[in-house]
């Protein structure tokens, strides 16, 4: 099992260019089952969890032809025959749910596995499950699998409980082929459903409001096919900011627009950085140790959770006592009891982390325990003196390409151990 060694106390600087987001490209990707005319997709990243998506609709019969070294994918669900997402598939990730409401809009019918992925939380379907009944499909759980089906889909007026990001782009994709018009109340404003909803419109989709709290989509009887290209990865950007803020950088990252990362930029100037604000970059300099700032996760556009324990890295070297609220996910602050072996001064009371700022961390070894767990282990030993070894790191291999090479191109010194070389 490969390792990160990292030997911190090096201030990054210089640019380097966003890879295309994951939590946007699976979506559009699931979005090609929808059509039987070719789909190509460029800046698709090259991860676990893109590799897995496609090995998921492969099994479908979805034809993929794929370079990921130069991130692009072509996909043409023309002769698709199987309706199954096998447990072997789905477990090791949620995403995979996404194909429940293209398979039933199209086909009529879908039996996919309850997903898996990160152990923070329980993240219940339940709000996919419901917008696809008021849709019209008929809804069956049988021994771990959730078995779909609907004649056609109709058009309804769906209000979501809670703005899911998962179960908002799954509804809109079964709403497009569905007859009627469908309004959907309470979505999701994150970036990644206004590029999926313009990927769908690429494809014929009639959608409008996509960013707003309502969505409204005119059901289409067919797709075509198209050429799209995936938006910049907004947390792998705000990842690479805050690395350039804990250790006293200068970091410019290129290939996306600000706004998709407002909320963490002004924490970050909150907290003492000078932050450049461009239509296609964003750049961070810490002109000083940062200040503890109070941070709250919320849905988009709040502080998003996927950038909580990245964020607590960075106070752990501020100045005062910060405190990290998740409201979001329930079991995630597993990073914390892997910084404190840094020498981080963090105690967790209820859904609040309290994290007391320290001059400097020690580098140690470390155990990884979730996608960005892993990546605020990596900002926690590039800050840290000495050697940090950070174990578990198929992790973050499911959502970073190429992250410690990125990291040496700033000028840390960072090397991946393969399993061989352990």
């Amino acid at each position: 099992m490969d390792r990160i060694k990292i030997m911190g106390g090096k201030s990054l600087r210089g640019s380097i260019q966003a890879s295309g987001s994951k939590n946007a490209a699976l979506p559009i990707l699931v979005a090609s089952l929808l059509t039987e005319e070719k789909c190509f997709f460029d800046r698709v990243p090259n991860l676990q969890d893109i590799r897995t998506i496609i090995k998921l609709l492969s099994h479908l019969g979805v034809k993929v032809t794929s370079n990921l070294q130069e991130n692009w994918a072509e996909l043409c669900a023309k002769d698709v025959q199987n309706f199954e997402a096998p447990y072997d598939l789905v477990r090791t990730m949620r995403a995979s749910v996404w194909v429940l409401g293209p398979l039933v809009a199209r086909f009529g019918q879908a039996k996919v596995s309850l997903p898996g992925g990160c152990a923070i939380g329980a993240r219940p379907i339940n709000f996919h499950l419901m917008g696809l009944e008021k849709l019209g499909a008929q809804i069956q759980l049988e021994n771990g699998y959730v078995i779909a089906s609907a004649k056609k889909l109709r058009g309804n007026r769906i209000a979501f409980e809670f703005p899911s990001v998962g179960a908002t782009e799954n509804i809109m994709m079964a709403a497009v082929l569905a007859e009627g018009e469908s309004i959907l109340e309470n979505c999701a404003k994150e970036p990644e459903v206004i590029d999926l909803a313009q990927a769908l419109r690429a494809m014929g989709a009639h959608i409008e409001g996509e960013g707003t709290e309502v969505i409204r989509i005119q059901g289409r009887p067919q797709l075509k096919g198209c050429r799209y290209s995936i938006m910049g990865d907004r947390i792998e950007a705000s990842t690479f900011l805050a690395a350039a803020f804990a250790t006293g950088g200068c970091v410019r990252v290129e290939g996306l627009p600000s706004f998709a990362v407002e909320s963490v930029l002004a924490k970050f100037e909150e907290a003492g950085a000078a932050v450049v604000r461009g239509a296609r970059f964003v750049e961070l300099e810490a002109k000083a140790r940062p200040k503890s700032t109070d941070v709250t996760t919320l849905p988009f556009p709040g502080f998003p959770t996927d950038m909580q324990a990245q964020f607590m890295a960075v106070m752990a070297v501020a100045e005062g006592t910060s405190l990290i609220t998740e409201t979001i996910f329930e079991n995630r602050f597993m990073h914390v009891p892997e910084l404190d072996r840094l020498g981080a001064d963090i105690t967790v009371k209820g859904n609040t982390a309290v994290v007391r700022g320290k001059e400097s961390l020690k580098g140690a070894p470390l155990m990884a325990t979730d996608l960005r767990a892993s990546a605020s282990l990596i900002l926690g030993g590039l800050c840290a003196q000495g050697e940090t070894i950070v174990n578990r790191i198929y992790h973050l291999d499911r959502g970073y390409e190429k992250m410690e090479e990125k990291l040496r191109l700033l000028g840390a010194d960072i090397v991946r151990l393969r399993q061989e070389e352990v």
